[in-house]
């Protein structure tokens, strides 16, 4: 991008971001098909619902600065995403899928926390206090959901793997 101004790279993450939620909603189905724990299941269900809110306030933001939502490729999302699909095809005790399924959309949410982040700044850099507004709930969503799988790993999910994978060997 020669000549790109902040304003420029605001416009590209955004397109960034849109290719990840929509690739999101294409995969989490198949994590949460891949799970054994309900409450990872839930988690990836819910992953549905919550990128289908992201990119809905990601088309208000295209909307507010005149821009058509389309998405752009995201390498690093893309990378991200097949090996979460990978780790749904792996033969592993349910308990240690599990573990993997986690850290696996873990994984993928830290990128969208810096992705947002990033878009958040952007836009306030460049003036645009209302994108500012809507992308900083889509980062504390992140945020949130984030601290959640912490929480499910350390408290049920990690401990399950031990077990699990004590048991299968």
């Amino acid at each position: 991008m020669p000549n790109a101004t902040l304003h420029d790279l605001f416009v590209a993450d955004l397109r960034y971001l849109y290719f990840a939620d929509r690739q999101l909603q294409k995969t989490f189905p198949l994590l949460a098909r891949a799970a054994h724990a309900r409450s990872l299941k839930r988690l990836c269900q819910e992953g549905v619902d919550y990128s289908s809110e992201r990119l809905q306030r990601l088309e208000t933001v295209f909307d507010q600065l005149g821009e058509n939502a389309r998405a752009k490729t995201s390498h690093g999302m893309r990378g991200l995403l097949e090996e979460a699909g990978e780790v749904a095809q792996k033969k592993l005790p349910p308990e240690v899928k599990d573990a993997a399924l986690l850290a696996s959309i873990q994984r993928i949410a830290h990128y969208g926390i810096a992705a947002y982040g990033t878009a958040a700044a952007y836009a306030d850099a460049v003036g645009e206090r209302k994108a500012a507004k809507i992308l900083a709930r889509s980062l504390k969503e992140k945020k949130e959901a984030d601290a959640e799988m912490t929480a499910m790993a350390e408290d049920e999910i990690n401990p399950r793997a031990i077990e699990g994978g004590a048991e299968a060997d």
